[in-house]
């Protein structure tokens, strides 16, 4: 984060989900007001490509760990195939000792390298699809696409098991995350290359961009005036269509001459301002 606050000249910056040290690929960086909108990338659907090696365990669960242990069987394409099915849908999965969720207040990667147990809870992830790319004797390459939370480190750590062997995560890159592919992506040598000129401004994305799918309702000057100020806009039975408007719970985008004014929850028929974007 340090190297982009430097080559955009702004302290505000936030990302839309880590990446493995192993891994490569799409990280979404969100820059001023944007960094408000971080959680819906973060919650936005994401695709991996991935290869698995079997044979051996390792306790990151990836190529960066330690062999714990090493097994003679080789899965075969018929069988790699007949295990995905269980893997696709809501499913228990638990996350690798080498992670950053917390344990007692302490990041679980931390207490894995003072040698401490660490023992991981069992917690659902959905996965949209899984497919087989390529396979050989020792490696097979797959690409899945899933929700928030799944680690893909334990993926190929459980399918491994389903096959009766061991494998470890080989290869790891992100493809796409939310609305972001690697189409728009650029790397960071190439952001600093550019340093502060309009040309680095043009590789900015708008911040409508990541709240692509979430529901939009465009508001008066005076409504969105209200709502910047922090106070609640009745839509329920002002001319807004009821079968447009959000469900109580859900967030829409409020907008104001075609310009995005805040995250708004419907209650009860009335837009109540989560976040206020200062466009």
């Amino acid at each position: 984060m340090a190297r982009v606050r430097r080559a955009l000249g702004t302290r505000k910056v936030g990302h839309g989900g880590t990446l493995d040290p192993l891994a490569s690929g799409v990280l979404p960086i969100a820059v001023g007001e944007a960094t408000k909108t971080v959680a819906y990338a973060m919650d936005g659907r994401k695709i991996y490509r991935f290869a698995v090696r079997w044979g051996e365990a390792r306790n990151t669960d990836d190529a960066e760990g330690e062999v714990m242990g090493t097994s003679d069987i080789r899965p075969d394409c018929d069988a790699i195939l007949a295990a995905l099915p269980a893997f696709i849908g809501t499913i228990d999965q638990i996350p690798p000792a080498f992670s950053a969720i917390k344990i007692g207040g302490e990041r679980a990667y931390k207490l894995a390298r003072a040698g401490e147990a660490v023992e991981m809870v069992a917690r659902q992830v959905t996965v949209k699809g899984l497919e087989l790319l390529e396979e050989t004797p020792d490696l097979a390459r797959f690409e899945v696409e899933c929700g928030k939370g799944l680690y893909v480190r334990s993926l190929g750590r459980d399918l491994a098991k389903a096959l009766g062997t061991l494998g470890y995560i080989a290869e790891l890159r992100r493809t796409r995350v939310g609305p972001f592919g690697e189409n728009a992506a650029i790397s960071l040598d190439k952001l600093e290359a550019l340093g502060h000129s309009a040309a680095a401004s043009e590789t900015l994305l708008p911040i409508e961009t990541v709240l692509d799918d979430i529901p939009a309702l465009a508001l008066s000057d005076t409504d969105a005036a209200r709502l910047r100020q922090g106070q609640p806009v009745q839509v329920l039975g002002t001319g807004f269509p009821a079968y447009r408007l959000p469900e109580d719970g859900v967030i829409a985008l409020a907008t104001a001459n075609g310009k995005p004014v805040a995250l708004a929850r419907m209650e009860r028929g009335m837009l109540r301002p989560v976040r206020v974007l200062n466009l």
